[in-house]
């Protein structure tokens, strides 16, 4: 009982976390606030005060000095930005190049900031999977955790036939590092299925016996996987969690590509087109992990999962850049690309930064 409760506990602190780190990011633009002071001097650096902040440091006027006031700050951190959250979503999901249009234009007061919604979107996901869907698939419907057991065994069946196939001509052409690929997915494929099937992390085998690199201090971190492989899914996670901020400027230079013959785009007007649009698939990663959890058919979330991002990316890409259809379909194609060498980049670069730790 005191197992759940507490990662709900925890997960309820990440999502008012979330909110109060990008309130940070966010502050109180285009927001109605109360006049307390129209006189007075500012407490920090004594200028006169003009109205409800003083124009030489930013403090504000009135300087709470109460207990009461600190749950006061913490409400007003997580409600008020949960204000403009409500403004930026709708237009997220169903208008996101207006929204990225507009933001970079200099509508910035109406809507949450790509960052502030990126950070934001960060502790959800986290928190949402930590409650819902904890360790290796556990509060997953019974459904979506068979199923991609059922999938990951046909896959293994058919690793064993190629194996036994390749094995039977050893001497063929190449037949050693085909040998030696096939036994690394399978190794891969029994990971995951060990997972879906909840056993401990220490039980899940992560081969690196045949691993060596000239480079010291990753072999050293790759006999440490050796010797403790729980330890090590640990350490990706969390680095996952800590360096998900990494996924901005690994994207933005692949975006820059689609427009290089288009110099009235910059390199800002990328950075803002990626960070809304991680951030929408952050929440989308949300939204299906509660589908999944309220039980909706696994059919129907797999094929969510599929044709949301590329209809989104279209969609984003066509109203941010003003882009006609058939240029924003190639776009599209070469982005889906794009994301996941960069998808593959964030991981190589966790796994390089989790075994050196």
């Amino acid at each position: 009982m005191l197992g759940p409760m507490s990662g709900e506990i925890g997960a309820a602190g990440d999502i008012a976390t979330g909110m109060l780190v990008g309130r940070v990011a966010e502050p109180h633009a285009g927001e109605v606030v109360h006049r307390a002071h129209e006189h007075g001097l500012c407490l920090n650096c004594g200028t006169s005060l003009q109205g409800d902040f003083c124009h030489a440091c930013g403090q504000a006027g009135h300087v709470h000095r109460s207990l009461h006031s600190i749950g006061h700050d913490l409400l007003h951190g997580v409600f008020h930005f949960e204000g403009k959250i409500w403004r930026t979503l709708p237009m997220l999901a169903f208008h996101p190049g207006a929204l990225t249009r507009r933001y970079i234009a200099g509508e910035r007061a109406r809507f949450v900031s790509p960052l502030a919604l990126f950070l934001f979107s960060v502790f959800l996901m986290f928190a949402t999977i930590h409650a819902l869907a904890g360790e290796g698939g556990v509060g997953m419907p019974p459904e979506a955790r068979a199923k991609a057991v059922e999938n990951i065994d046909a896959n293994l069946a058919k690793g064993k036939a190629q194996l036994a196939e390749l094995q039977a001509t050893p001497n063929a052409p190449g037949a050693a590092e085909k040998i030696a690929e096939v036994k690394d997915d399978m190794t891969s494929l029994t990971a995951a299925r060990n997972v879906m099937s909840g056993k401990a992390a220490q039980d899940i085998p992560l081969s690196f016996d045949d691993v060596h690199t000239s480079w010291h201090a990753l072999d050293k971190g790759l006999a440490k996987a050796r010797e403790n492989p729980g330890l090590v899914l640990y350490k990706l996670q969390s680095s996952a969690y800590k360096y998900s901020w990494a996924l901005i400027p690994i994207s933005t230079p692949f975006v820059a590509l689609l427009f290089l013959w288009r110099r009235r785009f910059q390199m800002y007007d990328h950075a803002i087109f990626v960070t809304y649009s991680i951030a929408f698939m952050m929440m989308l990663v949300v939204a299906l992990t509660l589908l999944s959890s309220a039980g909706v058919s696994y059919w129907l979330i797999e094929r969510a999962a599929l044709i949301i991002p590329p209809v989104h990316m279209f969609a984003q890409l066509r109203g941010a850049y003003g882009l006609r259809k058939r240029s924003a379909l190639w776009r599209t194609v070469a982005l889906l690309i794009f994301a996941w060498v960069a998808l593959l980049a964030f991981v190589a670069m966790l796994l390089v930064m989790g075994l050196m730790e």
